[in-house]
């Protein structure tokens, strides 16, 4: 996916601003001097390390994509699939995830894709009832701070906390994704996730958190009408 056409080449600015500056010495080749051929040198490493760094995204990005499809494996006897694989358990597919992702992990630590399969894992986690490595996966992803990854991750944490009763952690994560929203984590998400949240212990406040997001069109209408009416539910005797 990384592969650069030639077409692309030519509109890439990397590429176009090295071309004229290799073209440049080119022309002046007779008074280039020592220094010249140094910049020529830097040139010639940028060059190298800017695809060498696509590569490896590259690389990282299979790996994830591979990860991936063993995470929407299915379970039980089902034709074989060459783009899907199957197993015959859940213990097995959770096995394959965990070693999958954590492959990633180990091989790529700090990159976007080490902090998404760590979420995975956390998600993989929350599937077999293990909240403990749920919470510290989860956790892990959102403190990373590779947006807007981790963005997720942290909203992901504060459901949990909502699940186990510990809603004032949750809700002072969604009052920070509210803050910091992200292209995963829009502020309406994070607003509606904490009326929710805090709507049993104060429906007042969740209301008004509510009120102003019905007014428009679309899905933040509407969850935000199902969110009033559910709220409006556990508010009657």
């Amino acid at each position: 996916m990384d592969r650069l056409t030639r077409k692309e080449l030519k509109t890439d600015k990397f590429a176009v601003e090295v071309g004229e500056a290799l073209e440049y010495l080119e022309r002046h080749r007779r008074q280039a001097t020592i220094a010249g051929i140094a910049i020529l040198a830097i040139l010639v490493a940028a060059i190298g390390a800017h695809y060498y760094a696509k590569r490896q995204h590259s690389i990282r990005q299979a790996a994830l994509r591979e990860a991936l499809t063993v995470f929407q494996a299915v379970v039980g006897d089902v034709p074989d699939n060459p783009y899907l694989p199957s197993f015959k358990t859940e213990e097995e597919k959770d096995a394959a995830i965990r070693k999958a992702f954590t492959e990633i992990i180990e091989k790529y630590p700090g990159s976007d894709e080490a902090v998404i399969a760590t979420y995975y894992l956390g998600v993989a986690a929350v599937n077999r009832g293990d909240t403990a490595e749920a919470e510290k996966r989860f956790r892990e992803a959102a403190e990373a701070d590779r947006q807007p990854y981790s963005s997720q991750a942290a909203y992901s944490l504060a459901q949990l906390y909502d699940r186990l009763g510990r809603s004032e952690e949750a809700q002072k994560i969604y009052r920070e994704l509210m803050e910091h929203p992200t292209v995963l984590v829009s502020k309406e998400q994070a607003t509606i996730a904490l009326a929710r949240s805090i709507g049993k212990t104060n429906p007042e406040e969740a209301r008004k958190l509510l009120e102003p997001l019905r007014a428009g069109r679309g899905p933040v209408s509407r969850a935000a009408l199902t969110a009033l009416g559910e709220l409006q539910q556990s508010s009657t005797p």
